[in-house]
């Protein structure tokens, strides 16, 4: 079951979103529960309590606290990253403060069910991809980390970092074993070096920024195809620009 919020001050969106999110994961025979509030702090309150979101559609204008400021709080205070966040809006034009908040979606109203069906497939996909879990054996310990949150891969001569939201863990192995194992997020942008894509703060020419603030090189050989897969996932909020 997905958990989807919805968090606008029109009572009218919401029930209009609301509607439109029950049509669609009816129709998929999707099991889901949606919450709505009608202000940024009623929301944060909220996530204070239980950080329990999937999905979550935010206006930005909202009296108050901004719907970019309740952004914010979920991925810096609460250090949410996970969450499926699709920014709505009456204009377009505030797609350039978005990205920080790296939101999956921004999309203007009036929104059709057409726009809710795509954005609600797409959140849905990244969800399940990030569902599973890694599993492996350093000594005589057995770990199983979530894949959503292993920030990176580091491969140093015989032995496999695993840098985690958690901490970090050492076991022996090569990147070519454990790439089969991984979910589509996972990206090789060196023959050292494996990045989730859901921790990418900043992409550059020859080098990747994680969001606990490790930067690591592309190498040569990867930067063409790294570009196109760091990009894809981010189309729909560019396209807004």
């Amino acid at each position: 079951m997905y958990n989807i919020g919805i968090c606008d001050d029109g009572k009218a969106t919401c029930s209009s979103l609301e509607e439109m999110v029950l049509r669609y994961t009816k129709e998929k025979n999707i099991s889901v529960e949606t919450m709505v509030w009608y202000s940024a702090e009623n929301l944060c309150s909220y996530l204070e309590r239980q950080n329990d979101l999937d999905i979550l559609f935010l206006d930005i204008a909202l009296l108050g606290m901004t719907g970019i400021q309740a952004g914010d709080f979920i991925r810096n205070r609460l250090e949410n990253w996970a969450m499926q966040i699709i920014y709505i809006s009456a204009k377009p034009s505030y797609a350039m403060q978005l990205f920080k908040t790296q939101p999956l979606d921004f999309l203007v109203k009036p929104i059709s069910q057409l726009q809710i069906n795509e954005t609600l497939g797409r959140a849905i996909k990244i969800l399940d991809r990030g569902a599973g879990k890694f599993e492996f054996q350093a000594g005589k310990d057995f770990y199983a980390i979530p894949f959503k949150d292993i920030i990176c891969f580091i491969s140093e001569r015989r032995k496999i970092k695993v840098v985690a939201i958690q901490g970090q863990k050492e076991f022996y192995g090569k990147m070519k074993d454990i790439l089969p194992k991984l979910s589509e997020n996972f990206l090789l942008i060196h023959q050292s070096y494996l990045v989730n894509k859901e921790h990418v703060f900043r992409y550059a020419y020859d080098t990747v920024e994680l969001r606990n603030g490790m930067v690591l090189p592309i190498s040569k050989a990867n930067r063409i195809r790294v570009r196109e897969e760091i990009f894809s996932g981010h189309q729909a909020v560019k396209a807004q620009l």
